[in-house]
């Protein structure tokens, strides 16, 4: 039967007006202008749950595979289908990390050749060796032609802590991934070993007992930016802990991080306890905050004085379904087969595109497929449901070279034809470890991962401490 596309015509009611606030709309906001959407239906041809993970999974490598950054193999910061040569010899250094574990899924699974993947992995972590490094840190930023920083502001054109924590979470795996491997592996393995080792966790204290997220050789530490929880920078203590060459102290965790126990949570959210207070907001955060810190930490049985892990990240990903669900403001398209709110690319008041962290206080219409997909382990039934809600009924509207769009929203009838590496990059490694723990495994067999946490007063369940 020749497959066929209908399109229907859906009149709103034209008692429309604009809303006073696109950045924290309320229930009792209305929508900005009069809308007539041409919502386009794909016939809906029925796919597996395995089928349908593998694609996704594939189709997010392809990020990291065939539309890397082409000197220096690591991850674009952006590609845009509308522009592909838009920024296109900037490197993202988290984003970069986030590939490197997304291409060992690929390998894994048998979506890239093995031998090949050696070979530019080599490559990119060779890149790393001759970039520029600040203490040991990579910038935000780097040229892929020349391995300089590219300044992610004034201030910003040194070393970026946070972003080079995710680099080294990466890195970590790919070593352990290889180390008994091959020759040509092995010696990837020790260039992934030496990287990481060269970073001056210790540096970036400031003799104090917290970590600062940026140094400049310009600017010093002008920005003064305390890492302090709760979001997504979980993995820079922990891996500041477990640094055989350069660890912080147990005391910067617990007074930088924790805030001296303040970073504990009564509260609750859909009648789920936060177990965290989350910066900047009485709700919970963007969903990257449970995807970040936790591609290679594994939550599960995961526990320290503060939290259980599990239950942080799991609630974290229902109150955001939860509320996706109810959906107090009145989005159309909202529904358990349609949710995700995190930070990425948005749609601006005016119909352009912009840029936005969104969550339940910070709710535009927009729908990020980050945010469910990279949700797998937590909350795999609806995750799913989103996963086939793209791919069956939505595939040729929201799927695109690299897999799902980085944002949508059916409101406003609205795309954005781009990608992100950070929302692409923890597709594959999530559903991988929803699938078969491989990235936890990985991560969490570091010797030096488990020491550092035993360290800082973690146990685990799932493995063994």
């Amino acid at each position: 039967m020749t497959s066929m596309k209908y399109s229907f015509l859906f009149i709103i009611i034209p008692f429309l007006v604009s809303c006073t606030s696109c950045s924290k709309p309320s229930a009792s906001d209305l929508v900005e202008t009069p809308i007539v959407p041409i919502i386009t239906i794909d016939p809906i041809t029925p796919i597996s749950d395995t089928d349908a993970l593998d694609l996704v999974q594939k189709d997010a490598i392809k990020y990291f595979w065939e539309y890397a950054e082409t000197n220096s193999k690591l991850a674009r910061e952006r590609y845009h289908c509308d522009d592909p040569g838009n920024d296109a010899n900037i490197v993202t250094t988290g984003g970069s990390g986030f590939g490197l574990m997304s291409i060992i899924v690929g390998v894994e699974r048998g979506f890239v050749p093995r031998a090949e993947a050696v070979a530019r992995l080599t490559t990119a972590l060779t890149f790393l060796e001759n970039a520029d490094r600040f203490h040991g840190a990579w910038s935000h930023w780097i040229n892929g032609t020349t391995g300089h920083v590219i300044p992610f502001g004034t201030k910003d054109n040194g070393g970026d802590l946070v972003e080079t924590s995710f680099l080294c979470q990466g890195l970590l795996t790919v070593r352990e991934y290889f180390q008994n491997g091959t020759t040509s592996e092995q010696t990837l393995a020790t260039k992934a070993d030496l990287l990481w080792k060269g970073v001056e966790w210790d540096w970036y204290t400031k003799g104090e007992n917290a970590l600062y997220w940026h140094w400049s050789p310009n600017y010093g530490w002008d920005m003064n930016l305390k890492i302090e929880g709760y979001n997504e920078c979980l993995i820079t203590y922990v891996l500041g802990m477990s640094s055989p060459t350069h660890p912080i102290t147990a005391a910067c965790y617990n007074q930088g991080w924790a805030r001296n126990g303040a970073i504990v949570s009564s509260g609750t959210s859909y009648n789920l306890p936060k177990v965290f207070n989350y910066n900047g907001t009485n709700t919970v955060g963007p969903l990257f905050w449970a995807h970040y810190s936790y591609l290679g930490l594994d939550p599960r049985g995961l526990s320290d004085q503060y939290a259980n892990y599990w239950t942080l990240t799991q609630n974290h990903a229902k109150i955001c379904l939860n509320y996706c669900v109810a959906n107090p403001i009145g989005w159309t398209g909202y529904s358990d087969k349609c949710w995700g709110l995190t930070a990425s690319y948005s749609r601006d008041s005016n119909g352009a595109t912009g840029y936005s962290a969104h969550q339940p206080n910070n709710d535009r219409g927009v729908i990020s497929p980050t945010a469910a997909l990279s949700s797998f382990p937590y909350t795999p039934i609806e995750s799913m449901k989103f996963l086939k809600y793209l791919y069956q009924e939505h595939r040729a509207r929201y799927v695109g070279v690299a897999g799902p769009y980085d944002a949508f929203s059916p409101h406003y009838n609205w795309k954005t034809p781009r990608y992100l590496a950070i929302d692409q990059g923890t597709i594959a490694p999530m559903i991988e470890n929803y699938r078969t723990g491989l990235c936890w495994n990985l991560f969490m067999q570091a010797p030096e991962v488990k020491v550092g946490l035993q360290a800082l007063g973690f146990s685990s369940t799932q493995h063994g401490f």
